[in-house]
């Protein structure tokens, strides 16, 4: 079964993707951690204390080599105990075994409290800084015009906020950490390897040249290989979704069989790529433990052979040499993971950064006022508007459009499908900026007005009902949030929704489910009627307010919304007739255009489209929509 939804889910969704690392883009990462300042002291106390714990873990191998020495007099050097020098005089230093021990368990104590302090601080630091992060980059997302979301997917934008974020986050309280660790554990072990033996030293790190070269070309290999399996597993995820969304649909075209078969199709390939980034992993492994072991097997014995050629080499110190090797090998590993890590945390602030530089609408993000600067009377006009949505500006929705509405007056607004009727009232909200033309409001052009201050005194209630996960109560007091529960019921009174929400256990605490999807069509859009009538706007726009309830709640609601109406100015988008023809004007909608305009009893006496679209709902008793008009302009 083909749909036309497989283009909605990208494989790219909940991925952060990587960049390169550049001198632009860790400039551009830089300017983000600006959100550390206000924490900046224990951002800089968490660095001291990484640098405190990577030097008091290499105390440990120093210790632990004494102690063996301890454990072996034969090992002493007494004639080299006087020397002055400070390597030769920490190399012959001796202590007894209890000692040794006592100095392991200080060590292991401090060591303790300063790795307890860089993880708590730099923790700390970074989830309130990505809070504050996340509060900026969610803020500035829903200051977005709408044109801004009709081309994002919300899975894009969500992917924004959860991984991009986290993903910095993750930068900051522990790549960072651990990258400044490694650099300080590899410096103090490079420091200490030379110190015990410059030539076992120069014997180690001879392989270090070719298990780089290896690891950079397997790993870039290696990569390669996980990103298309991630690609694939994320287009077998895709499959589930809109197949679980579309679940309807499977079932009633008995698609099962096609669906699971695309299912398998897409985890074959899943399993095919995994495979052969396995046999690379396993070559790559295998090197890489071959090499390691068998260099420090070599150097285990070319220390051995040191010590017993005589030249004051111990086992203490030869044990030493080992555990500081390790810790430089353990380092020179972990880089390459932080580099690719490093990757994708410029990756996701290419993205924080590129949502925080863009232009938002001018809203107000500061709490709603109880009385609006402006009180709106209610008089609209369009003057001349021409309008094309940012996405198709070769298709022109409004070429010449005039339309009055004075204070009070319930405007119908009908005509075919495309003629722009839901594009006059996304124009009203101030979604959009007419591309010629004026929008005014009592007289002032709409761009006169603060854009929060002209929303807050309309309400919207459109065809397709969006309703938010909460409570019922929580949805009809959106309108206005600080309404008291007597004005809630008395809105869901009016809407008609107060019978069927007293029906429910939890009657107004009553959880309406992810966009409202444990209601019916008809309560959901009553509910989303309460909310305006809540509201109390200067201005009503409703998108077949009415479409989705019964012959008798049809009723009951279409005499609350004529009561709300009245002494307010009122959109109505309608294609069911019966519905509009009490309004005060009806205006017919045409190629961009207004092709009639007057009451029904003036429209009805021209023998123009909207009585012929009239007759015809009349004569066959059927709710005409839009492709019927269409059919009789033909």
């Amino acid at each position: 079964m083909a749909t036309a939804t497989r283009h909605l889910s990208s494989s790219s969704e909940g991925k952060t993707q990587k960049a390169k690392i550049s001198k632009e883009n860790l400039r551009q990462a830089l300017v983000l951690f600006s959100y550390l300042r206000p924490y900046r002291t224990k951002f800089i106390l968490g660095l001291v204390f990484i640098a405190l714990s990577a030097f008091t873990t290499s105390l440990f191998p120093l210790f632990l080599g004494k102690m063996i020495d301890a454990a072996s007099p034969g090992a002493t050097l007494p004639g080299m105990g006087g020397s002055s020098q400070f390597g030769f005089g920490l190399k012959n230093i001796h202590w007894s075994l209890n000692t040794t021990l006592l100095l392991i368990f200080g060590q292991l104590t401090v060591q303790t409290f300063f790795s307890f302090m860089r993880v708590y601080l730099l923790t700390a630091v970074g989830e309130r800084s990505l809070a504050d992060m996340r509060r900026d980059v969610y803020s500035k997302l829903l200051t977005m015009p709408m044109s801004f979301f009709t081309e994002k997917r919300v899975g894009e934008l969500s992917n924004r906020i959860s991984s991009d974020l986290s993903q910095i986050q993750d930068a900051i309280s522990f790549t960072l950490a651990e990258f400044l660790r490694g650099v300080f554990t590899l410096v103090i072990g490079l420091f200490f390897i030379f110190w015990i033996s410059p030539r076992l030293a120069l014997v180690m790190l001879s392989v270090v040249p070719l298990l780089a070269i290896v690891a950079v070309v397997f790993g870039k290999r290696i990569r390669k290989m996980s990103r298309k399996t991630q690609d694939q597993l994320a287009d077998s995820g895709n499959i589930v979704q809109e197949t679980f969304h579309g679940i309807s649909i499977v079932k009633a075209f008995t698609s099962e069989f096609y669906e699971i078969s695309r299912y398998v199709k897409s985890l074959r390939a899943v399993v095919s790529t995994a495979i052969s980034n396995a046999r690379y992993r396993g070559a790559f492994v295998a090197f890489m433990i071959f090499s390691l072991f068998g260099t420090l097997a070599f150097v285990v014995w070319y220390g051995g052979r040191m010590i017993q050629d005589g030249s004051g080499f111990s086992i203490g110190l030869l044990i030493m040499f080992v555990i500081f090797s390790m810790f430089v090998g353990g380092t020179f590993a972990g880089f390459a993971d932080m580099f690719s890590q490093l990757q994708k945390t410029l990756g996701a602030t290419q993205s924080v950064r590129e949502i925080l530089r863009s232009d938002g609408e001018p809203v107000d993000l500061k709490q709603i006022e109880v009385e609006p600067k402006y009180e709106l009377k209610g008089n609209v006009r369009f003057e001349h508007v021409a309008f094309s949505y940012p996405s198709r500006k070769d298709i022109q929705v409004l070429k010449d459009l005039s339309l009055t509405a004075k204070n009070g007056e319930q405007i119908a607004i009908v005509g075919p499908s495309g003629a722009g009727k839901s594009t006059i009232a996304s124009l009203l909200l101030h979604f959009y900026e007419p591309d010629s033309g004026t929008l005014y409001f009592d007289e002032r052009p709409a761009g006169k007005f603060p854009l929060s201050q002209l929303r807050r005194q309309m309400a919207f209630v459109p065809q397709e009902v969006i309703l938010f996960g909460g409570s019922i109560k929580e949805n009809i007091a959106y309108g206005k949030p600080d309404a008291s529960d007597e004005e809630i019921i008395a809105a869901a009174t009016s809407a008609n929704a107060h019978e069927f929400v007293n029906r429910f256990p939890e009657k107004y605490e009553t959880i309406v489910g992810e966009r409202g999807i444990k209601l019916s069509g008809g309560q959901r859009q009553r509910i989303a009627i309460a909310r305006a009538i809540l509201k109390d706007p200067a201005i009503l726009i409703l998108d077949e307010a009415t479409s989705s309830l019964d012959s008798e709640s049809e009723l009951l609601v279409q005499e609350a919304l004529e009561n709300l109406m009245k002494g307010r100015t009122s959109f109505v988008i309608a294609h069911r007739l019966s519905t509009i023809r009490n309004a005060d004007k009806i205006v017919l909608i045409d190629k961009g255009v207004v092709s009639e305009s007057g009451t029904h009893s003036e429209l009805m006496k021209h023998n123009g489209l909207y009585r012929k679209l009239n007759d015809m709902q009349f004569e066959f008793g059927v709710i005409t929509q839009s492709p019927v008009i269409e059919n009789l302009q033909e």
